[in-house]
């Protein structure tokens, strides 16, 4: 664009000093002549680097998601291909469920076998029931078996000591008497043992038996539940659409939930694009201002974008008090500059481009937006030279 602009500029100085000779061509005149072209140019780039701030350093990145299995064990299917696309639930890789399945039958009699219980448990309660009224009919038989030997005893005894009766049936009564209280006092034991097992209740009004067999069923349940869900985690599903890149899961290999062995590598197809800018020459820059983009991998093509954000967190910002900050950005940024996120307009959205794409681009910022063209050509010619491919062999 500068030499384009020169040329125009040479142009109309043959005209004035050569062609028409309006102005004599000495040295004042040439020096005038050289020196207005030089600030010009410099005045004009300088301003457009601010006003509209161009980048060649824009880059595609991907998320790359590191698989890990939730469960280890061995593994029997690798139904993909790698660098093929894959779509979001697509099966990834099978491992052996029959560990898994075992546990879960396992958990599945056991939580049978406490159901039962808890059906006895229950019956047994109502038993109580049924016990506590048998208790206190007998107490009561025995309570008017024990009045009425007293009654017959006291009269024994005004018979015997009036000397009209036998002085062996006082004794008799007595010993009648004695016994009859023995066993009131076990009926009245046992009526106190069921109403004391009737009393004893948890909280939601469950007897303790019943209480427990029902701990034990939650237990079971739990322990059937991880089972299951152990199982379910035996066939690994892709997060989102995708590709797996360096695939060197096999059948027959071990895997386990360990981060720092992945399984495999899923990189996903959302792009991130970044431009990377000094960081005096965001200043100007703001979310939803235009944007354009020459990728080397689509020669001549200007792909129009928005900003989206500036990312304000670089490496560079952390210090030993504290971890590296993980939205720092998902490449490394070059010192001194900072990373501007674009978006696709809607045209360019299903554009495909690979992870790791490279390209330069440019933002068309508020601030004196008539001289912007001339970015606009700049990058234009760009992206035409990219068809260029400067090798020898």
């Amino acid at each position: 664009m500068e030499l384009l602009l020169l040329g125009i500029y040479a142009f109309f100085a043959w005209l004035i000093f050569f062609k028409f000779k309006w102005l004599p061509w000495n040295i004042v005149t040439q020096v005038i002549t050289v020196t207005i072209p030089i600030i010009g140019l410099t005045v004009l780039i300088l301003t457009l680097n601010v006003v509209a701030p161009s980048s060649a350093d824009v880059r595609v990145i991907n998320y790359v998601v590191s698989v890990n299995p939730q469960v280890k064990g061995m593994v029997t299917d690798v139904p993909i291909v790698p660098n093929r696309p894959i779509k979001k639930g697509e099966i990834l890789f099978k491992l052996d469920p029959t560990p898994y399945l075992m546990d879960a039958k396992n958990y599945e009699a056991q939580l049978a076998r406490l159901k039962v219980q808890l059906v006895t448990a229950e019956a047994n309660t109502r038993n109580l029931q049924g016990e506590l009224k048998a208790a206190i009919g007998n107490r009561d038989a025995i309570a008017s078996k024990l009045k009425l030997a007293q009654m017959r005893a006291k009269q024994y005894k005004e018979l015997s000591d009036s000397g009209a009766g036998n002085r062996f049936d006082y004794e008799q009564a007595l010993t009648d008497i004695g016994n009859l209280e023995a066993q009131l006092a076990s009926a009245r034991a046992s009526e106190s043992q069921v109403r004391e097992k009737l009393a004893a209740k948890t909280p939601d009004g469950d007897q303790d038996e019943v209480a427990d067999v029902k701990a034990q069923i939650a237990a079971a349940e739990a322990q059937l539940a991880n089972a299951r869900w152990s199982l379910s985690q035996t066939v690994y599903y892709a997060p989102a659409n995708g590709t797996v890149i360096s695939l060197s899961l096999r059948p027959g290999t071990m895997a386990t939930p360990f981060p720092t062995i992945p399984a495999m590598n899923f990189v996903e197809d959302e792009n991130w694009i970044l431009a990377i800018y000094n960081q005096n020459e965001v200043r100007k820059i703001k979310p939803g201002q235009e944007a354009e983009i020459a990728f080397r991998m689509y020669p001549g093509r200007i792909v129009k974008a928005k900003v989206d954000s500036i990312m304000w967190a670089t490496a560079q910002g952390q210090l030993p008090i504290g971890g590296m900050s993980t939205i720092a950005g998902v490449a490394p940024i070059p010192p001194n500059s900072l990373a501007v996120r674009m978006l696709l307009d809607k045209k360019d959205k299903e554009l495909f481009l690979a992870s790791g794409a490279r390209g330069s681009g440019a933002v068309y910022t508020d601030s004196v937006e008539a001289i912007q063209i001339l970015r606009k050509i700049l990058l234009r010619i760009s992206a035409k030279l990219d068809w260029l491919i400067l090798k020898l062999h």
